[in-house]
């Protein structure tokens, strides 16, 4: 199963034809949206996801992509570095071939605070990264330590809020 965009796909998109530029990463790319629209501003981009299924799709659209564990099989550095990572907590009712796309980890942050550890080594001096993140991810300030971190848009959901964050590291 492929993540297919649903609001939060959109308002990420909306801030990364705004900002990508240069050399770009979409992790956790799905269905690609990400990056056909960084592909708009920029002709390096490299779409990553866990799931081969993911990756096959994105390469039908002609989008460089492979597949990796988050930073396991990437190299190089960017200068934009795009996420909306799964961020629901664990539920053992919800299906095993959607859990890939939407599940977090048992808390639901876990695999978005292992990219923000990962990620340092693969951005470019004065790298930048667009974040999605719900407000059943947790707080911005403890999930971004280490971080500068600005919210760019807030929008509210049935259960949730989803806010876009632009992320940079402290000098």
């Amino acid at each position: 199963m492929i993540y297919e965009p649903e609001e939060d796909s959109f308002l990420l998109s909306k801030y990364v034809r705004k900002y990508a530029q240069g050399k770009v990463l979409d992790m956790g790319t799905g269905t690609g949206i990400q990056a056909i629209a960084a592909l708009e501003n920029t002709e390096e981009v490299l779409a990553v996801d866990i799931n081969e299924e993911a990756v096959e799709y994105a390469k039908k659209k002609n989008i460089n992509a492979i597949q990796s564990d988050l930073f396991e099989n990437v190299e190089g550095k960017f200068d934009w570095i795009i996420f909306n990572p799964p961020y629901l907590p664990k539920d053992e009712d919800e299906p095993e071939d959607s859990r890939l796309a939407t599940t977090g980890g048992e808390k639901g942050n876990e695999i978005l605070l292992r990219f923000l550890e990962e990620v340092k080594g693969h951005l470019n001096f004065g790298g930048k990264i667009l974040v999605l993140v719900s407000s059943l991810t947790g707080e911005p300030e403890k999930l971004f330590k280490g971080y500068e971190y600005k919210c760019l848009e807030t929008e509210n959901l049935f259960m949730e809020k989803i806010s876009v964050f632009l992320l940079y590291e402290k000098v």
